[in-house]
């Protein structure tokens, strides 16, 4: 890898780490830009997958006053997180690289949606809470379980716009902030991004200069964007996810 070539991995691994702990999506920055460097698509995935890691945690920790009251829902949940994050892991070596190229785009799209009626759903929702109070659960119930569960295959799979399927699900589900879902969505992320990272360890190559580049500039990151992050009124996060996602769904069309 050369000079310049280094600098611009470590530049996306800022930028990704921002991005990831406002919105998601910071995948599709570093992904491109590893692929550049010569790096295969499997080996650019598993390096990126690895390198986040400090970001998710930076960005987890930036949103740590957003998490307070929370704890036993994110432990039920990283369960689900785990399983699914490892399994996504296993599909990626697995799976056809066609099958990449129809998975991705369409659950992206799917996440988009999800996130632009949100605040009809939710309004529907708390109506149908308000006749009936005991139909309102604190956790989400197996819905949302099983929801994220699923999400996380995907981000074991492909950690691009993982964080928007998490809100996207958790915002119509529970009765909630935007900035306490994406507090929640962080420390997912995080869980997902470890066990791909730990199972990768064992069975794929990893480009240790890459990983070291995007881990240290995605923490450098990941701290700027929560602390930016958390300044935005919900409105203003909802037009930013559906953006940068909008965004993120063409490149991945074009490619």
């Amino acid at each position: 890898m050369t000079p310049g070539e280094a600098l611009a991995v470590f530049a996306a691994g800022v930028a990704a780490g921002g991005v990831n702990s406002v919105v998601g999506s910071g995948t599709l920055i570093t992904f491109p830009v590893l692929l550049a460097t010569g790096l295969s698509p499997v080996t650019a995935t598993v390096s990126n997958a690895l390198g986040m890691i400090p970001g998710s945690v930076s960005g987890a920790f930036g949103y740590r006053k957003e998490l307070a009251g929370q704890g036993r829902r994110i432990l039920k949940l990283s369960v689900g997180a785990l399983l699914g994050g490892l399994t996504g892991a296993m599909l990626l070596l697995a799976l056809p690289a066609a099958a990449f190229e129809k998975i991705v785009p369409a659950v992206v799209g799917l996440a988009l949606v999800l996130v632009a009626v949100q605040p009809l759903i939710g309004k529907v929702l708390h109506r149908r809470r308000a006749r009936t109070p005991d139909s309102a659960r604190r956790d989400g119930g197996p819905l949302l379980y099983t929801g994220l569960t699923l999400a996380s295959v995907y981000g074991g799979y492909f950690a691009a716009a993982q964080g928007i399927v998490y809100v996207s699900l958790m915002g119509m589900l529970l009765d909630e902030s935007l900035q306490r879902l994406t507090a929640v969505k962080n420390v997912l992320v995080a869980v997902v991004n470890g066990v791909a990272a730990v199972f990768f360890l064992f069975v794929a190559d990893f480009d240790w200069t890459a990983v070291a580049l995007i881990a240290s500039g995605s923490a450098l990151g990941g701290h700027f964007g929560a602390t930016v992050g958390r300044r935005f009124s919900p409105a203003v996060l909802r037009t930013l996810i559906v953006t940068i996602g909008a965004v993120a769904l063409v490149q991945l069309l074009r490619d």
